[in-house]
């Protein structure tokens, strides 16, 4: 089985981890399912990045919290490096190799973020976790994810979510949706369709880096989209 993508950046939102269950933060079973599924790319010979978000626990831009915004969004970013040492543990037991580098400075727990460090660590071999979004307020986790996905010089943003792709509407509420198998950049600006924020989205299309959306949770997905087979919805130019 030969991969199609060689190196990818994995983009997960913090509600993944508890599979939308707000009365947990944490869902350890499917932690050990997203494991299995990253160490089946890995073992290919796929450099993994990951960057996930920290909604789980904390939302930093949740309106009339009473919280001034850059400060919520800072709670935020250290949300994302708890979310990113319960993956790193997993994977750890799984039996990869794993890094955890955060744009806020923590060497207790995590490496600082450096290009060049973050670039040498796939290249052994090992699952780089991105932790601390941009280390900015006013940027989201999906910005940060294409932001790493620019400097590491990936092949592909995966945006792993509970749904199997880009819809013209929420399957979930209209039973009228249509999935678009692939659609350009241009072409989900120009219908509306809700792939990423702009920041990122604008990110990744002036980059020519292609996203694909699909649903991390269905067993065997992320190893068909590394090879190349039709998952989800393509993004690009």
């Amino acid at each position: 089985m030969s991969l199609k993508y060689k190196r990818i950046l994995l983009k997960l939102s913090g509600e993944a981890l508890n599979g939308g269950d707000k009365s947990q933060i944490i869902n350890t079973e499917i932690l050990q399912q997203f494991a299995k599924e990253i160490k089946s790319v890995v073992d290919l010979g796929c450099q993994v990045a990951i960057v996930i978000g920290g909604g789980n626990i904390f939302r930093g831009a949740t309106a009339n919290s009473g919280i001034d915004r850059s400060q919520g969004d800072y709670m935020g970013m250290l949300a994302t490096v708890i979310n990113g040492m319960a993956i790193q543990s997993v994977l750890d037991n799984n039996g990869l190799t794993t890094r955890l580098l955060s744009a806020i400075k923590m060497e207790q727990v995590a490496e600082p973020f450096i290009r060049r460090r973050a670039i040498r660590h796939l290249e052994k071999g090992r699952v780089v976790i991105f932790g601390a979004g941009t280390g900015n307020p006013y940027f989201s986790t999906d910005s940060g994810g294409a932001l790493r996905a620019n400097e590491i010089e990936a092949d592909v943003l995966l945006k792993g979510t509970s749904v199997d792709g880009v819809y013209s509407a929420d399957p979930r509420k209209d039973p009228n949706a249509v999935k678009y198998d692939e659609v350009t950049f241009k072409e989900a600006i120009s219908k509306g369709l809700k792939v990423m924020d702009m920041t990122a989205f604008t990110l990744c299309e002036e980059n020519n880096l292609p996203i694909i959306v699909f649903d991390m949770n269905r067993e065997g997905n992320l190893l068909k989209v590394v090879t190349g087979q039709t998952v989800g919805t393509l993004v690009k130019k």
